[in-house]
């Protein structure tokens, strides 16, 4: 039910300036269909409603573990060939390998079950720690919440940083989570008041995103050695400074060029890289496309 509550609100009704998207449910055999909730979830479609979707998401079930009769491996199989997105998270992963559409990619899963989907499918690639991975039209999500990071990283992709930011304040949520897995299975930081110091300096970084912030004073702002800091940051986010930061201003300079005519010099500057070529430099590598592109292919401005 989980699953189901997060694909529903993420590509659900969120009012005007929203994207309007077609929702639907569908199984192999329409009706009632048991859930881990115990409340039985009524489901009026049947296979032959995925002929006609743009995007396909496999949700997780408790009998991962038995592959998917032939009729759904096919659906999920004509779905992917006739140009189709098609994603999968958590166990539902398993699905998508069982259907063959992992062979030969990289893939996601649940950490707790990322040995098995390797052993029973040795020709994917399984990562882990990702939260999500990304292979073009296949795209595999962690489990449980991830699934959220995986539904906006599709938003994203599709409609733009703008969107997929103010879809996740609607949710309250983060609109991306840096790291991977990993931080969430290690021990948490203890609580005291290196914690609550680490906070406010996040905090403080986004807010100021047009300093260079380099990582000796954003030790000093937490009253922590640059070492302390590395190892403590590591510890409560998943990744590096240099990492989050990167990602975060990132994220800054697609909403900027979404949502304002700024030139790209003036962009760069406000998320803090010191020229244009910076930034392009970083958007390419990351993104895959110059910043000017991106602007074209979602711009907001007339």
């Amino acid at each position: 039910m989980l699953a189901v509550g997060i694909v529903a609100e993420v590509f659900g009704p969120h009012g005007e300036g929203f994207p309007g998207f077609d929702f639907a449910l569908c199984a192999d055999r329409p009706g009632p269909v048991p859930t881990d909730l115990g409340v039985p979830l009524s489901v009026a479609h049947g296979l032959d409603r995925l002929a006609g979707a743009d995007l396909v998401i496999a949700l997780p079930g408790a009998g991962f573990r038995t592959p998917p009769g032939p009729a759904v491996l096919d659906a999920l199989a004509a779905a992917h060939e006739r140009g189709a997105l098609v994603a999968a998270h958590c166990v539902g992963t398993f699905a998508l390998a069982a259907a063959g559409l992992l062979d030969g990619l990289r893939a996601t899963t649940h950490w707790r079950f990322a040995g098995l989907l390797a052993g029973r499918h040795p020709e994917v690639t399984v990562d882990p720690d990702a939260l999500y991975v990304d292979e073009g039209r296949i795209v595999t999500g962690a489990g449980a919440a991830a699934g959220f990071d995986l539904c906006l990283h599709l938003l994203r992709r599709e409609h733009g940083a703008a969107t997929a930011n103010a879809v996740a304040r609607d949710m309250v949520l983060p609109s991306h989570r840096d790291g991977g897995q990993a931080q969430y299975l290690a021990a948490p930081v203890p609580g005291d008041g290196h914690d609550e110091r680490l906070a406010e300096v996040l905090a403080w970084a986004r807010e100021n995103l047009h300093e260079p912030l380099p990582v000796a004073e954003l030790a000093r702002r937490a009253v922590m050695s640059k070492r302390s800091f590395a190892r403590r940051f590591a510890a409560a986010t998943g990744t590096t400074p240099h990492a989050w930061l990167r990602s975060l201003r990132l994220s800054a300079a697609e909403e900027l060029l979404e949502t304002t005519d700024l030139p790209v010099e003036e962009v760069a500057r406000r998320v803090g890289y010191g020229s244009a070529a910076v930034l392009r430099e970083q958007f390419v590598r990351r993104r895959g496309v110059p910043p000017r592109s991106y602007r074209r292919s979602f711009s907001r401005t007339p």
